[in-house]
């Protein structure tokens, strides 16, 4: 279990790396857009990408 939440840990790493390191200029107007945001559309978007992850968890396993 351990292993795999190394993995899982790492996979996350990866991915949160990519937009930086081929836009970060993309990555700095997304950063400026969401200081614009109010906080239920950030909690929306947060709950959204929750239940996402769940379900595709879900249907991987």
């Amino acid at each position: 279990m351990w292993h795999d939440l190394w993995i899982a840990s790492a996979l996350l790493l990866v991915l949160e790396g990519i937009l930086p390191f081929l836009s970060p200029a993309t990555l700095r107007k997304m950063a400026r857009n969401l200081l614009e945001l109010d906080d239920a559309t950030l909690r929306i978007g947060g709950f959204v990408s929750m239940m996402a992850g769940l379900v595709l968890l879900y249907l991987v396993n």
